[in-house]
C-alpha cells in the first residue's frame, strides 16, 4: 500500500487497485505466498479515507460500498497464505485488511483498533466477524463497542497478532515467514488453507470432511510423492506443482 501522505487511507481508487492486484495474484499459479505491507512505517493503513467520504452523498456512499466489499473479499479469497506486515497504525479498515490475512506480524510501533463507532459507523470490512473469530467474542465486544486503540503489548496479550518484532522489522519478518510457507508443497498449502478457512465455522463432522477432501487432494498429487522421496533421500524437495 502506497499512499504515504494519507497514511494509506482507503479511497475508492485504492480499493479498486487492491481488488485488481488480488485478482491478478489469485490467477497466478506461480505465487506461493503473499505479504501485505506498507511503503510507510508510520502506518500500515489508517482506515477509510474519511476526507473523501465527507464529500459523499448517501447515494455515493452506497455506490462505493461494492468497491470496498470487493477489496476485502479479494484479500480473503487469495488461495495461498497471506501475511500482514503491520507497522504503525492499523485502524478501522486497516486492521480489517490485516484480519483478512492468514497471519499478522506486527512490530513495536503497531497501534490497532476498530474506531468506527466513534464516527457513527460499524466496521464494514469484516471486522465484527473476523476479530471475534481470531480473538474471541469478548475481545471483539470490547474493541468494537468502545472503539479504543491498543498498542503492541495489549495487542499481543489479546491475541490480535501472531508474531511481534522490534520496530522496523515487520516486513522482513513477514517476508521470512512467507518464504518458509512458500518452501512447502504448493498443492498442500493451498489445500490446507482452504480446509482451515472453510472449516472454521462448520460443525466438526462437516469440517472433518473438508479436511479429508484437502488431504486427498494433496495425497493424490505428485507433490506427495516428491515430498516423501525428498525426506527419505535427505534433500530439499523439487515440487512438481511449481
Amino acid at each position: 500500500m502506497n499512499r504515504p501522505d494519507q497514511l494509506n487511507a482507503i479511497s475508492s481508487a485504492m480499493a479498486v487497485a487492491l481488488s485488481r492486484a488480488t485478482a491478478e495474484i489469485a490467477r497466478d499459479e506461480k505465487v506461493r505466498a503473499v505479504v501485505v505491507s506498507s511503503s510507510n512505517e508510520r502506518a500500515f493503513c489508517a482506515g477509510a479515507d474519511l476526507k473523501e467520504r465527507n464529500q459523499f452523498s448517501e447515494a455515493e456512499l452506497l455506490q462505493q460500498r461494492p468497491l470496498i466489499r470487493a477489496m476485502f473479499a479479494g484479500i480473503s479469497l487469495i488461495p495461498v497464505a497471506t501475511v500482514a506486515a503491520v507497522s504503525g497504525y492499523a485502524l478501522g479498515g486497516g486492521l480489517e485488511i490485516a484480519l483478512s490475512c492468514d497471519l499478522i506480524v506486527a512490530d513495536d510501533t503497531a497501534v490497532l483498533g476498530l474506531p468506527e463507532v466513534s464516527v457513527g459507523l460499524v466496521p464494514g470490512g469484516g471486522g465484527t466477524q473476523l476479530l471475534s473469530r481470531r480473538a474471541g467474542i469478548a475481545v471483539a465486544n470490547d474493541l468494537v463497542l468502545t472503539g479504543r486503540r491498543v498498542a503492541i503489548d495489549e495487542a499481543v496479550y489479546l491475541g490480535l497478532v501472531d508474531r511481534r518484532v522490534p520496530a522496523g522489522q515487520a516486513r522482513d519478518e513477514a517476508m521470512a515467514l512467507a518464504r518458509q510457507i512458500a518452501s512447502n508443497s504448493p498443492v498442500a498449502t493451498r489445500a490446507a488453507k482452504r480446509a482451515l478457512r472453510l472449516g472454521a465455522d462448520r460443525a466438526l463432522g462437516e469440517a472433518l470432511e473438508l479436511e479429508h477432501a484437502a488431504w486427498q487432494e494433496a495425497a493424490m498429487s505428485p507433490d506427495r510423492r516428491e515430498g516423501i522421496a525428498a525426506f527419505v533421500e535427505k534433500r530439499a524437495p523439487d515440487w512438481p506443482s511449481g
